[in-house]
C-alpha cells in the first residue's frame, strides 16, 4: 500500500477509486467499504485508495476534546494496508478544510489526487456543516467529471441475527462496548481483538514482592481508548514473540493508589528485564471488576484463583 499526504508527488499516479473517511478501528464495516472500493477499482481498472486524516477532525475543531480513538494513526495505516487497498491517502484535516462545500472538497479530490469515482458509505456525509447529501454528490460529481456510487450497507451475522444497518457496527458503538469492559463483543464487530501498543515503564514494583511482577504500559498515544477498569485475559507481544498474560486496570485500590491509574500486566512464564521495550496488549475476555481487599493475603489468593482462571480462557 502506497501512503500519500498533501506534500507527495502524484503526478506519475494513475486514476483512482476511493473511498473517504476517519476510519477509527478499520472495523468490520470500513472493511466491507473498501472491499466495494477494490471491486470497483477493478472494473474500470483503476488504483483503489482511501482518504483519510492523520487527527480526529473532532480534535482539530475542539483542540480539548478526547477522542478515545480505536487506533493511532500507525495502528490505522497498518490495518489499512491489511486490506490489500492500493493506496492510502492521508490528508490533513484543518480549520480551512472544516470550511470547505462537499464540491470544495470534491473537485481538490478530483484535480490533486485524481479521484475518478467516489464511494459513499450510505450514511456518510462530508463538508461544511455536513449539509449536503448522496443526491448533491452526485450532482457535483457530474459537473467535475468524477462518478458517485453509493456503497451497499453492511450486515453482519451475529447469533443468528443481521447487525449493521443500524449502525451497530460503527466506532462509536465498538467505543461503548470497550468501556464497558465487553472487549469479547468488541472483538466481534473489530474482526481482531481490541489492543494497545506503549512501552514498558518502571512501576511500584508490589506485584514483584507479592510473587506477581508486572510490566507497566505507558500509550504511545494518550488519545487511545483504555477499556474498563478490571482484570482481563490478554495476550502480550514483546520482540516478536506472544505471551499470555493476565491484566489489571485502574487504581490499585488496596494499595490506596490515589488517583493515578494503571495498566500492568503479569505476563505468564516470563522472567525477563523489559524496560522501556515496546510491547502490545491484546485484550480477550473480561474476567472481572477491580476490587478492594482488606489484606494483602486476600489479594493473593485472589490473583491466583485469577491466573488458574485466565490460562483456562488462554489454552481454548
Amino acid at each position: 500500500m502506497f501512503l500519500l499526504s498533501d506534500t507527495s508527488d502524484i503526478s506519475a499516479c494513475r486514476s483512482r477509486v476511493a473511498t473517504i473517511g476517519f476510519f477509527d478501528g478499520v472495523h468490520r464495516g470500513h472493511r466491507y467499504l473498501i472491499e466495494q472500493v477494490r471491486e470497483v477499482a477493478a472494473v474500470r481498472g483503476l488504483a483503489s485508495s482511501v482518504v483519510t486524516f492523520p487527527i480526529h477532525p473532532r480534535k482539530v475543531m475542539k483542540p480539548d476534546c478526547r477522542p478515545d480513538l480505536l487506533t493511532t494513526r500507525d495502528e490505522k495505516v497498518a490495518l489499512l494496508a491489511e486490506t490489500g487497498i492500493d493506496c492510502c491517502i492521508m490528508l490533513d484535516f484543518t480549520q480551512e478544510v472544516a470550511r470547505l462545500s462537499a464540491r470544495q472538497f470534491m473537485a481538490i479530490l478530483k484535480e490533486r489526487y485524481r479521484i475518478a469515482a467516489l464511494v459513499i458509505g450510505y450514511d456518510h456525509r462530508f463538508g461544511h456543516n455536513r449539509s449536503e447529501g448522496f443526491d448533491d454528490y452526485v450532482h457535483y460529481g457530474k459537473e467535475l467529471g468524477m462518478e458517485v456510487l453509493l456503497a451497499r450497507v453492511y450486515s453482519y451475522m451475529r447469533g443468528g441475527r443481521e447487525s449493521g444497518a443500524e449502525g451497530t457496527v460503527s466506532s462509536s458503538a465498538i467505543r461503548r462496548l470497550l468501556l464497558a469492559g465487553n472487549v469479547s463483543e468488541a472483538a466481534e464487530y473489530l474482526g481482531y481483538d481490541f489492543f494497545l501498543n506503549g512501552t514498558v515503564v518502571s512501576g511500584y514494583q508490589v506485584g514483584r514482592k507479592i510473587g506477581f511482577p508486572t510490566a507497566n504500559l505507558h500509550l504511545n498515544d494518550p488519545d487511545k481508548l483504555v477499556p474498563a477498569d478490571g482484570v482481563y485475559a490478554v495476550r502480550v507481544s514483546i520482540g516478536g514473540t506472544e505471551y499470555g498474560g493476565m491484566l489489571s486496570i485502574g487504581y490499585r485500590p488496596t494499595f490506596n493508589n490515589g488517583a493515578n491509574r494503571s495498566i500492568e500486566v503479569h505476563i505468564f512464564d516470563f522472567d525477563a528485564d523489559i524496560y522501556q521495550q515496546p510491547m502490545r496488549i491484546s485484550f480477550v475476555r473480561f474476567m472481572r471488576p477491580e476490587l478492594k481487599f482488606d489484606t494483602v493475603e486476600a489479594l493473593v489468593a485472589r490473583i491466583r484463583r485469577d491466573e488458574k482462571e485466565i490460562r483456562a480462557v488462554l489454552s481454548c
